[in-house]
């Protein structure tokens, strides 16, 4: 069995890079996940805070993703570079305004942002373009970050 994450180039050589790095994007998440929970009541407050604007900065960056696919790997003028450039502008701008929502309803909605952009990676076309290596670690960390969110919900329910 082989690690989610692990790359593999052109010659066939195994790269962890790719696992490492989004094992340490998971970190945030985790830590401030955690301290929603265990820190001080004061410092609870600024960890979930702190865990919002993490979660809206990365699903973000995923429509980063889509858009350096669109541009690298899609034919320019073609439809599926249109449609891929036009649903990469959508994270941004769900997980911007989830930031000025309660932030229980603005945890919703970055979880919502977090399923959705999964599931435009699952489709036929991303699992076409995209590498396998690439759906295996995004699997992983989809489920930690949809696990932390739900613990932060959660900690936000019982306030």
């Amino acid at each position: 069995m082989t690690l989610p994450g692990l790359a593999i180039d052109a010659d066939g050589r195994l790269s962890r890079l790719p696992l490492l790095l989004g094992l340490a994007g998971l970190l945030p998440f985790l830590f401030t996940a955690t301290a929603a929970w265990l820190a001080p009541v004061a410092w609870q407050v600024v960890a979930i805070k702190a865990f919002l604007y993490y979660a809206a900065v990365i699903l973000s960056f995923l429509g980063g993703i889509q858009w350096g696919v669109a541009m690298s790997l899609e034919s320019a003028g073609s439809t599926a570079f249109r449609v891929r450039l036009l649903l990469s502008m959508a994270p941004s701008l769900v997980a911007w305004p989830a930031l000025l929502l309660h932030p229980l309803t603005g945890a919703w909605v970055l979880a919502g942002g977090f399923v959705l952009v999964r599931l435009l990676e699952l489709g036929r076309d991303s699992r076409e373009t995209l590498p396998v290596w690439f759906q295996s670690l995004r699997n992983l960390l989809s489920l930690v970050v949809l696990a932390c969110l739900a613990a932060v919900i959660l900690r936000l329910v019982g306030n």
